[in-house]
């Protein structure tokens, strides 16, 4: 009979043959700047490297070239996903058996998928798990298996999975791109607001820390949001085929989230630090349909005016909601191009 060590060493093997095979059709569909900084982060995990840790480019070049080497062999082989070594051999995919049959192991699987119909997977040490209104939140650890693209948190159903461990390797790399910058700039600026005159390393821990919650809150919304959607949502999203038609979409879900749970959530306990953080993430479409939220952070700023953001947030409870509503109504009747109209709609000036 194997060891436990054998089993979730084959385990972590197929789960990032899995990753492995997304990464290698999907990796490369990013900005050249966003892949360089993902795959230098990818290869200190991947080497066991300490966060921060100095790099050797040439070290980095010959190892991205090696793992682009293994895409490209996987892509030539036609290389499909595998079915997972465990009791009943579940499919990559049933993510529920899988943790089911990991309970004892105090390991928690992740499958899903992410932004533009991309598979997501991870295998990681279970934390911690608990129930909070009305949600499964898990905390995950140190990560056995990833792939390229590793979100801090997703939510299945009612489950919410926080991962430490790419939260903790996502601020790190803002962190390192932050030292080039003014030290008004919106990351700058929530990275002080955690500084305790301590090393770099502790600030990163104490906004790992304080930001778990923010990202639960947020994930908290995206439930309460779809509470209030209902299934055709992820429907809809199924069927665009279009990429910034769907950034926009999830943009606007992503706006209701954080008005309905996260920035109430944050703006009643006063949390600044945490108010500073999710500012230094409003960027990209999320800016560009809201513009509004900034009069409470102009530029240049280093404080927030909190009165004017609960106006905002009080505003976009009613504003997001309703263009959710109305998003949906316009694929109903008229399917993707309708929705696709209106989206751009939404981006005009």
């Amino acid at each position: 009979m194997e060891s436990v060590k054998v089993r979730i060493g084959k385990l972590a093997c197929a789960v990032q043959h899995n990753c492995d095979v997304v990464d290698a059709r999907h990796a490369r569909d990013v900005g050249m700047c966003t892949y360089l900084l993902g795959m230098r982060e990818y290869f200190r995990w991947d080497s066991g490297l300490p966060l921060g840790a100095s790099t050797d480019p040439a070290q980095v070049r010959s190892w991205i070239a090696s793992r682009e080497g293994r895409w490209e062999w996987l892509l030539e082989q036609g290389t499909e996903l595998t079915s997972l070594p465990l009791q009943r051999a579940p499919d990559a995919y049933d993510e529920e058996a899988v943790n089911r049959e990991l309970e004892s192991d105090r390991l928690i699987y992740g499958a899903g998928m992410g932004r533009f119909g991309v598979p997501l997977f991870f295998l990681a040490q279970r934390e911690s798990v608990r129930l909070r209104d009305g949600a499964m939140i898990v905390v995950a650890g140190e990560e056995l298996a990833r792939g390229f693209v590793a979100p801090p948190a997703v939510s299945r159903g009612s489950c919410i999975i926080v991962r430490r461990d790419a939260l903790r390797r996502w601020l790190w790399t803002r962190a390192e791109v932050a030292r080039t910058r003014e030290p008004t700039d919106a990351f700058c600026l929530a990275l002080s607001a955690y500084d305790r005159g301590e090393r770099l390393e502790r600030t990163i821990e104490s906004m790992v820390q304080g930001e778990l919650e923010s990202l639960i809150l947020h994930e908290l919304g995206e439930l309460r949001a779809a509470q209030a959607l209902g299934p055709d949502w992820e429907s809809m999203l199924e069927q665009l085929g279009d990429r910034r038609v769907e950034l926009v979409v999830r943009a606007v879900r992503d706006l209701l989230a954080d008005c309905l749970v996260t920035l109430p959530t944050l703006l009643e306990r006063r949390a600044m630090s945490s108010l500073q953080f999710w500012f230094s993430n409003f960027d990209g479409m999320h800016r560009i349909l809201a513009p509004q939220m900034l009069r409470a952070r102009p530029s240049g700023a280093h404080g927030i005016d909190v009165d004017v953001l609960q106006e905002e947030v009080n505003r976009g409870q009613k504003q997001w909601s309703a263009t959710a509503l109305d998003l949906l109504a316009r694929w109903r009747a008229g399917g993707c191009d309708a929705v696709a109209a209106r989206a751009t709609a939404l981006c005009s000036p």
